[in-house]
């Protein structure tokens, strides 16, 4: 059975048994901060399991593509030792929200492994949470395991959870046997043994509990069940492979890098480099297909290492060219049908993945020639290990994989500090969790909710209404301010990069200056400050700044209409990659691998313009998700949808999923004007623009500049851009005259200095102080000062700003004596605390100098003559 028709039997057989089949997430999880990436199918049914969400089904079925690169779930370092670990993965999963728990999931599972994928019964083991002993009954009693085959474990392996806070709960796992043959002979050889005989298929996990941010677990309002199978473990097994390698889901890419390469991946020294690149140009190019560009920070630095640890590895095929981008071809053609997102962005993803390449392969360089150096040091030093951080650094820095570390320093007689690593590498992580910790608002203690109110919160009615009478459910004091949950309210939570709005909460006793609103989950808090009176529950009047509002809706849709404009111009491969809307400005990041040209953005900002003019409507409506991309509607990165998704349409222009608030037509926009345009990563820029009065304002200071400056060169407004032309020629000309005289007066002192120069026998002796002169002017006395002398030592000093600089010229018939440049500057340098390098025949330094100078002129000239008189 093919790989696509293993998929589709999955998909088919799920929805036979009444599950909705859900799309799955891209690799970027929406709007939850507690990941980096997706890294299971249940990331998207977060809120369900919670109770927060309620959808029109109880139970789903999808696959989902997968990084588990990390976090708590990581394989990074497993991949390419064995023949099943991966980066990038597949899940199959179905789920149960509150309706099926324990036995119909274990019943689903056997009967699609057994009855309709035919895997040998004999084959399969089950292990269960060491106090699970419904789980265990129902493998025994109902499906007829053997007991010896149904196994108890404890947390590490049979207790599942997404990340450190979260929803999570006991599971039970079904382990394939491959057989006595593959295992480690030990008698007591079973599941979790590590030795590759038995491989975990299908993890079903009875999602009961959520940990909080404290470890303690609190049970969820429902019983629910996520299971989650490897795809690429399944098709090894029902292809009957031992290797997922040896699957069609990898063989094409194995097959075009031993096209590129020359070399088999039969040859056992071929594997493991075969194995690390076939499993990252995956990871890689699903994380560019889903808008991750590598980086520096984040999502984008986890993939740029994943992307270097490839090219690295290819260097044990021998590339040293780029090549990666070579295998998209053949991923597309395996996994294209399934995700037409990789053959929508294959050019870009090409691209992209050349680019960051060709980059890297001059670091890798410079990372080997970095190890040489230090590994030379410590031999000379006749120590043999390589520091921990020292490891990192090649690691971390310049993507050396640990064991190719360990590898080229055992090849000099080195061994490497493992454990000084691993201390290094847990500092990372450290601050990678740091950096991701997320925390509740309203989970910090100290509030006080009203116990009459039973109703839901947090109802957001600001599309349509910009005051309206509410109740103070829940509240607390912090810092001087006060945070405020309302039954309904106008205000819009920060989200989205849509800031959050400001306005005014009026009870009988009292008013609050609300000066900001965030959003945490599906609950909306007003951040606000005491103008009078003392707080307290029930009835009041909530109101925005309406003019706020409306200069933040003119930059939300401008982000569009600019989203749109690029697209146009640009390419259609333009996505955004964030955003910052404003009442004063919007800012747009997008994903570029080139720097526009000023008419390119030109265009972009008419095109927007034309746009405001032309007053094309702006509508919303609802659809459901899935309809939504299909219908072509684009979907931000990193926002977060459910099953039914709020669409933002600019008749005629865009189409976008978004929930925040417009304008309701173009023409409100007023104007739109670009003020900066940069690059902030590799392969992402932003996009700084102003609308309305802002933009006007902006123009109108830059007229009144260019006024200014007019009236200064004394021309009309018109004519600054030939006057300009007309002053930087003469400027040129100017600077050309007077490096003529320079040059003249230089070659008048340097006949000065070599017709005073002193003299031993026949070599002459330079040794002068030129003031306020640069590097280059000495230099250029230098040069002079060559044609004047046959044989010499010639050292001129510059003194500027308690600074000296200094030049050191040495003729070849000195050196051959004895007498280098580089040396002679060493000494010099020492008396005056300077520093500096060059070769035999020049060289050049400085340093800060507060004291006279003549008496250090004086010495020089010493030093020169002692070595003089030394060789003549």
């Amino acid at each position: 059975m093919e790989s696509k028709q293993i998929r589709e039997t999955f998909i088919n057989y799920f929805a036979s048994k009444g599950h909705t089949i859900v799309p799955g997430w891209p690799v970027v999880p929406k709007g939850d901060p507690t990941l980096l990436f997706t890294n299971a199918g249940m990331n998207q049914f977060k809120d369900l399991l919670l109770g927060k969400e309620i959808r029109s089904y109880k139970r789903a079925a999808n696959y989902q593509k997968c990084l588990r690169i990390s976090g708590k779930h990581n394989d990074l370092e497993q991949v390419g030792k064995d023949d099943y670990h991966h980066t990038f993965f597949e899940m199959l999963g179905n789920w149960s929200f509150g309706d099926y728990f324990k036995k119909e999931a274990i019943e689903f599972a056997w009967e699609l492994l057994t009855e309709v994928y035919k895997i040998d019964k004999k084959r399969l083991w089950a292990t269960v949470y060491k106090d699970d002993d419904e789980s265990e009954n129902y493998w025994i009693t109902r499906i007829g395991l053997p007991r010896e085959r149904v196994l108890r474990f404890d947390e590490k392996y049979n207790f599942w959870e997404m990340g450190d806070v979260g929803p999570c709960g006991p599971c039970t796992e079904i382990h394939y046997d491959y057989g006595e043959e593959f295992g480690c002979g030990e008698p007591n050889c079973r599941p979790n043994c590590g030795c590759g005989r038995f491989v975990e298929v299908w993890n079903i996990v009875f999602m009961e509990y959520f940990r909080d941010e404290n470890g303690t677990l609190h049970p969820l309002p429902q019983k629910n069940v996520d299971t989650g199978m490897g795809f690429e473990r399944l098709t090894s097994i029902i292809q009957a492979k031992t290797s997922n390698y040896q699957t069609d889901l990898f063989q094409p890419i194995i097959k075009k890098l031993e096209q590129l390469s020359g070399k088999w991946f039969l040859d056992e020294k071929n594997k493991i480099p075969m194995r690390v690149i076939a499993d990252h140009i995956r990871a890689i190019s699903f994380a560019i297909a889903d808008g991750v560009i590598p980086g520096n920070e984040g999502r984008g630095y986890v993939i740029r290492r994943i992307l270097r640890r490839a090219s690295r590895y290819g260097r044990e095929l021998d590339f040293h060219t780029p090549f990666l981008y070579k295998l998209v071809e053949p991923l597309v053609g395996i996994m294209g049908d399934a995700y037409p997102e990789l053959e929508k962005h294959r050019d870009e993803i090409e691209k992209i993945i050349a680019s960051e390449e060709e980059r890297f392969i001059q670091t890798l360089d410079r990372g080997i020639e970095l190890f040489e150096d230090y590994a030379e040091s410590l031999l000379k030093e006749g120590k043999k290990i390589l520091p921990g951080k020292l490891v990192f650094k090649l690691y971390d820095t310049y993507g050396f994989p640990v064991d190719l570390t360990e590898l080229i320093a055992g090849e000099k007689g080195l061994s490497i500090d493992i454990k000084g690593f691993e201390e290094e590498l847990e500092k990372q992580r450290e601050l990678a969790r740091g950096s991701h910790k997320f925390v509740h608002i309203y989970d910090k203690g100290n509030w006080k909710f009203d116990s009459k109110f039973s109703g839901k919160d947090s109802i957001f009615v600001g599309y349509t209404e910009k005051s309206v009478e509410s109740n103070i459910v829940g509240y607390k004091i912090e810092d001087d301010k006060y945070y405020i949950i309302l039954d309904k309210t106008p205000f819009w939570g920060e989200t989205g990069g849509q800031v959050g709005d400001t306005g005014t909460i009026k009870g009988e006793t009292f008013e609050l200056d609300v000066i900001d609103c965030k959003r945490d989950g599906d609950r909306i808090v007003h951040i606000a400050k005491v103008k009078s009176g003392s707080i307290s529950f029930g009835r009041v009047f909530a109101a925005i700044d309406f003019e706020r509002r409306m200069n933040i809706a003119r930059n939300h849709t401008a982000t569009h209409l600019l989203h749109a404009a690029l697209r146009s111009v640009l390419g259609e491969y333009v996505r955004q990659a964030g955003s910052l809307v404003e009442p004063t400005r919007l800012r747009f990041d997008y994903t570029s691998y080139e720097k526009p040209t000023d008419d390119q953005l030109g265009k972009a900002e008419l095109l927007i313009n034309t746009w405001i003019i032309q007053d094309h409507p702006v509508r919303t409506y609802y659809m459901k998700y899935k309809q939504a991309l299909d219908d072509g509607v684009i979907a931000i990165f990193e926002e977060k949808y459910g099953e039914d998704v709020r669409v933002v349409e600019i008749e005629g222009i865009s189409r976008e999923l978004c929930g925040g608030t417009h304008l309701t037509r173009t023409s409100l926009c007023g104007s739109f004007t670009i003020i900066k345009e940069e690059a902030i990563a590799a392969g992402i820029r932003r996009i700084e623009a102003l609308t309305g009065i802002k933009a006007y304002e902006y123009n109108s200071s830059l007229r009144k500049n260019m006024h200014d400056i007019a009236q200064k060169l004394r021309c009309a407004t018109q004519e600054l851009n030939p006057r300009i032309d007309e002053l930087i020629q003469e400027n040129r000309n100017i600077r050309t005259t007077l490096e003529q005289y320079r040059k003249k007066l230089i070659n008048i002192y340097a006949r000065e200095l070599a017709e005073k120069a002193e003299k031993i026998k026949q070599s002459t002796i330079i040794v002068n102080i030129l003031e306020a002169i640069g590097e280059d002017e000495l230099l250029g006395y230098i040069d002079a000062i060559k044609e004047r002398i046959g044989s010499g030592c010639v050292v001129l000093l510059g003194q500027t700003n308690k600074r000296i600089i200094f030049v050191v010229y040495v003729t070849d018939d000195l050196i051959s004596k004895g007498i280098r440049a580089n040396e002679l500057l060493k000494e010099i340098a020492a008396l005056i605390n300077g520093k500096g390098g060059g070769k035999a025949d020049l060289a050049r330094g400085g340093g800060k100098f507060e004291g006279k100078i003549e008496p250090t002129i004086d010495k020089v000239k010493n030093i020169i003559i002692e070595k003089l008189k030394s060789i003549v």
